[in-house]
């Protein structure tokens, strides 16, 4: 082997090293480095003999530079490779894949587009989750447009607007802009006028019926051939109100005979009677299907990127033929499949929620049963655990299953060290005490934090106990933060015993509250109330404080109602 020939082999064996070293961040290692090195230069191959102690020499002077010193020989060698390896381990960050050409857009623009007929339920946190994560890893935008322009099927809940609002805010996210489609009416009506003038949007007055017949059949509605004046006048006729429901639509110009029966001559506008619940929107009576309004809009909000459901591909596909006769440039589109919910008896949708409300089987949108936003940060559940779990989902185009035990995970690593445990006894049971006890129990505030100190505990003559928790005869149990006792003779007996015999395995510990100075508990769970007493300081805590009740779970404390006399906790999860 020549000089210049080992001097070239030291150079790729230094290369090839350092991207072995930097790409696991750990030294190099020889082995896994000879395989590249000759796959990469053949020509090596015929001093296979020599090759191997080079590369040694080489790996064991880059081993002895640090991380920091390796990665910046590695961007003088081979920037690209480096930048490959920069890129891999940004994805590797992130749960969410990179937005399809995002380096061709100046900006990230992106909407949420919810339909106001009500609070979102838990699936209706993924849009904002990924849209406001992608916001934030690209230094985007994006707004709330409010799709509100069907008054009568998707009725608009007038409080829903800013429920929706104030749930966005709930995960942590503030829109840059938030419009309502129906303030915009005039903005569709002059695209639709420019359309007609283009040729490529006509009137038709068939009905359902026939139409359906002839786009089945392939064949033109009589009326695509009106001349533009014609269907101008009849527009302006739709927009003044002149047309009754089902009387008149506008239809997009399409492909008669195209594949999918569902593009061709698609409607942009239709009557509809039903005054919009908005004052401000009251009055018309012609309004956009969604897709043309959309559609537009996406155009002017200058959307860059579109996430939407598996299930409204023809939606993209029907906006097109639009964008086609503006001569638009089409957003990038993400389909991704539907969330599937676990735990929940009630069904993920709005609709059914609202009449389980107005039936009175839930109490509201709150209702710990109720698989919403609003019951889910009534919980005391936040909304970072929220997007967390969903932004974990990923974007696939098949249907994704949400198990809440990964929320519930999520959360409890967000609140467990900064919050206080209490007791509290479900269905107790009071046992006197026996044996001179201590006056007061002392139970740790906080496993891990000392420094909280400790609760103190009146303990009385007697305890509450849970019913599962009851000794046998003459066994000992633990309650802890006051001592070991004996159950003999229907009385825990104090034993004075040390902590030796819990640690020896012997004695179980068990959670208790005095039975003089409890406090009456009632804990909204999913699965109907849980009644119960707890330790006399749950009574002082401030209302949306957060506690774990040892051995329960998590729970929120929503108030102390003095007429019933009794905290109402809300429980969170294990």
């Amino acid at each position: 082997m020549n000089d210049e020939l080992r001097e070239r082999v030291e150079r790729e064996a230094e290369k090839h090293a350092l991207l072995n070293a930097v790409k696991h961040e750990s030294d190099a290692d020889v082995g896994a480095i000879m395989g590249p090195l000759m796959g990469d230069n053949p020509d090596f191959r015929e001093h296979g003999d020599e090759i191997p102690g080079i590369v040694g020499g080489v790996v064991g002077r880059m081993n002895d530079l640090d991380y920091t010193d390796k990665r910046e020989r590695l961007e003088e060698l081979a920037p690209e490779e480096l930048a490959e390896i920069e890129a891999e381990e940004e994805e590797d960050e992130h749960d969410l894949p990179e937005l399809p050409n995002a380096d061709d857009y100046d900006a990230i623009r992106m909407r949420c587009a919810p339909n106001p007929n009500g609070p979102w339920h838990v699936g209706h946190a993924r849009m904002p989750a990924v849209i406001g994560t992608y916001r934030e890893r690209y230094d985007g935008w994006f707004c709330v447009r409010f799709d509100d322009t069907d008054p009568e099927t998707k009725r608009p809940d007038l409080e829903a607007y800013d429920a929706i609002l104030e749930d966005l805010n709930y995960l942590g996210f503030e829109p840059d802009a938030t419009y309502r489609a129906s303030d915009r009416l005039e903005t569709y009506y002059d695209h639709a006028r420019d359309l007609i003038e283009m040729g490529g949007a006509y009137t038709c007055s068939c009905s359902g019926e026939e139409f359906s017949e002839l786009k089945n059949s392939g064949e033109a509605c009589p009326h695509r051939q009106k001349d533009e004046a014609t269907v101008l006048e009849e527009f302006d006729g739709m927009i003044d109100g002149e047309y009754s429901s089902g009387e008149m639509v506008l239809r997009v110009k399409t492909d008669i005979e195209h594949k999918n029966p569902a593009l061709r001559d698609w409607v942009a506008f239709r009557m509809i009677d039903t005054p919009h619940p908005r004052e401000e929107a009251s009055e018309y009576r012609c309004w956009p299907m969604l897709d043309f309004q959309s559609g537009v809009d996406d155009y002017l909000l200058e959307i860059t990127h579109i996430i939407r459901g598996i299930d409204l591909q023809d939606s993209a596909k029907r906006q097109r033929f639009v964008y086609d006769y503006f001569d638009w440039e089409y957003p990038e589109v993400i389909h991704w499949g539907h969330v599937q919910l676990d735990d929940y008896d009630v069904k993920m949708s709005t609709s059914t929620i609202s009449k389980l409300i107005e039936d009175g089987e839930l109490d509201g949108w709150d209702d710990p049963r109720a698989p919403t936003l609003k019951s889910l940060r009534r919980r005391g559940i936040r909304g970072e655990a929220i997007v967390e779990a969903m932004t974990g989902l990923g974007t696939s185009t098949t249907d994704v299953d949400l198990a809440m035990s990964s929320i519930y995970a999520n959360n409890r690593d967000l609140i467990d060290e900064e919050t206080d445990r209490r007791f509290l006894v479900r269905d107790g049971n009071q046992i006197p005490l026996g044996g001179s006890p201590p006056d007061v129990g002392t139970p740790p505030l906080h496993p891990n934090h000392e420094e909280r100190g400790v609760r103190e505990i009146p303990v009385g003559d007697s305890v509450m106990l849970e019913p599962d928790d009851l000794p046998e005869r003459e066994e000992r149990i633990w309650l802890k933060g006051l001592g070991c006792f004996q159950f003999t003779r229907d009385v825990l007996q104090y034993t004075g015993e040390d902590i030796e015999v819990v640690r020896e395995g012997d004695v179980d510990v068990i959670h208790w509250v005095p039975a003089d100075e409890r406090v009456p508990v009632r804990m909204r769970t999913m699965d109907g109330d849980v009644r119960g007493h707890a330790e006399p300081g749950v009574g002082d805590l401030e209302s949306d404080e957060m506690v774990q009740f040892e051995r329960v779970g998590f729970a929120r404390i929503d108030r102390h109602d003095e007429a019933d006399e009794e905290t109402v906790a809300y429980y969170a999860h294990p």
